[in-house]
């Protein structure tokens, strides 16, 4: 007797699967079985900061916690949600997916979604040929990792400091910061760094010719580092005269998240490689894709018995490739890349000018919707003491005295930038509005005024996450 599944007119059958009364019968015990079953230390921590609101639905650059309120993301899945939550043409096209009943992932053929989505992507960079599909932005690392070595032969790979480029083992051996690293070793051989923004540090190492290629993030994620006006340029002329392949990391920055479509054009640089991931998801579906120069592919795809020499069992998958056509599509018909370069620029000059008034606002860079507020001790004397105080417990701690407030009484969700950074981050959807940015300008406003008054909220919550601290230093041992 059949009891699950479709019969032939595709209808459900008797025991069909209710995904919503599921959810809605075990949405109270979200945090216990996260604490059961997956990362209890992640449960602990948004339990610690108060954020552990639990957040039922996302609509555009907005999201609703269990009580209906309303907040601004500003972190909008580290970037993933460039379009917004829930954005009705990515619904629709994996709904399309669906209900034509492709034949998907055959593996003894190719996919016309996959060829559309290459076409449509190097159609933003011309200047490459190829494009090869992966699941995440890591795997188009990995992917870029054995590229490189096999079209130059040579073992290097090199990136620069506080450089973030994925979690998996090639990608984390290119990782700047040792929080990541640290147990995980050893790592992948012949992998080195230099100082980000040094072309001296960049010309010593290349000088070896034994880099098979220098992967560099535009912008680097961890703390917004914005490069010299000439450095990438200069980067990618080193890379080209000592026999290297320049190889862009656009997970985070491309897709218009910067004001352009890649970040590399801010410097008017064309990379031999560029790495695409996150954004181009649309939110849905995991994708990642290494744009890159004919010749580079031909030297790994190079005979029919290397045609699958690399690949990846769901890469390629039709829903995948369809979120990013719907994504690519969305991003040119709303006109995002404008969006972003135009309001990136309002909160920027925003940002700079409370810079100009508050003592503990060191520095704002970034471009288009990647802006990081950099804070730093103070001169005042009660305002140094208590951020000295801070800063003997937990280097970077004061960033948490601007998020959980921005949170907790603003409703807005932003980001330290880093591991004992002094960096809060802000990478909102590149659907916001003027409203919206009122909404940012007025809050950080709010907060970074209040941060000023000692004593005060703002560090009373200082204080308790000082305290939290200490306990949890002295219960590791």
């Amino acid at each position: 007797m059949r009891t699950v599944g479709m019969d032939e007119t595709g209808a459900a059958g008797p025991a069909a699967f209710d995904l919503a009364a599921l959810v809605a019968a075990r949405e109270s015990e979200r945090y216990s079985l996260h604490a059961g079953h997956l990362n209890e230390m992640m449960v602990r921590m948004l339990q610690t900061i108060g954020y552990d609101v639990g957040f039922r639905e996302g609509r555009g650059q907005y999201l609703f916690d269990r009580d209906g309120a309303r907040y601004l993301d500003c972190l909008s899945g580290w970037g993933v949600f460039g379009v917004g939550r829930n954005h009705p043409t990515l619904r629709a096209a994996l709904r399309q997916v669906l209900d034509t009943d492709m034949a998907n992932l055959v593996q003894m053929d190719v996919s016309v979604l996959a060829g559309l989505l290459a076409e449509k992507l190097l159609g933003n960079a011309p200047y490459l040929d190829k494009v090869f599909f992966a699941n995440s932005g890591a795997e188009a690392v990995e992917a870029a990792v054995k590229f490189a070595r096999s079209a130059t032969g040579r073992p290097g790979i090199l990136c620069c400091d506080h450089a973030f480029h994925g979690l998996t083992y090639g990608a984390l051996s290119l990782n700047g910061d040792a929080i990541f690293r640290d147990g995980f070793g050893p790592l992948l051989p012949s992998c080195g760094t230099v100082p980000f923004d040094d072309l001296a540090a960049l010309e010593r190492a290349l000088a070896r010719r034994d880099v098979a290629a220098f992967i560099v993030e535009p912008i680097q994620g961890k703390g917004v580092h914005v490069p010299s006006d000439d450095y990438l340029r200069e980067a990618a002329a080193l890379c080209r005269r000592h026999g290297t392949l320049f190889v862009a990391d656009e997970i985070q920055t491309g897709l218009g998240r910067t004001g352009r479509f890649l970040a590399s054009e801010h410097w008017g640089v064309e990379p031999d490689m560029v790495l695409l991931a996150k954004a181009l998801s649309g939110g849905h579906v995991p994708v990642g894709a290494v744009l890159a120069r004919k010749g580079i592919f031909e030297k790994v795809f190079n005979r029919m018995d290397r045609a699958v020499v690399h690949g990846s069992t769901f890469a390629k998958n039709d829903l995948a490739m369809a979120a990013g056509l719907a994504t690519l599509h969305v991003i040119e018909a709303e006109k995002l890349v404008e969006n972003a370069a135009r309001f990136g620029e309002r909160l920027i000059a925003a940002f700079t000018a409370m810079r100009d008034r508050f003592e503990l606002v060191k520095d704002v860079r970034g471009r288009g919707l990647m802006i990081g507020l950099e804070f730093g001790a103070p001169r005042s004397l009660k305002l140094r003491a208590a951020w000295s105080l801070l800063e003997t417990v937990n280097a970077g701690l004061f960033c948490q005295l601007v998020t959980i407030p921005l949170f907790k009484e603003h409703k807005v969700v932003a980001q330290v930038a880093g591991h004992r950074s002094h960096v809060v981050k802000l990478l909102p959807s590149l659907v916001i509005t003027d409203a919206d940015c009122d909404w940012i300008e007025r809050s950080f406003e709010a907060v970074i005024a209040e941060s000023h008054r000692v004593p005060g909220a703002v560090w009373d919550l200082g204080r308790t996450l000082a305290d939290h601290a200490m306990k949890a230093r002295r219960a590791a041992g």
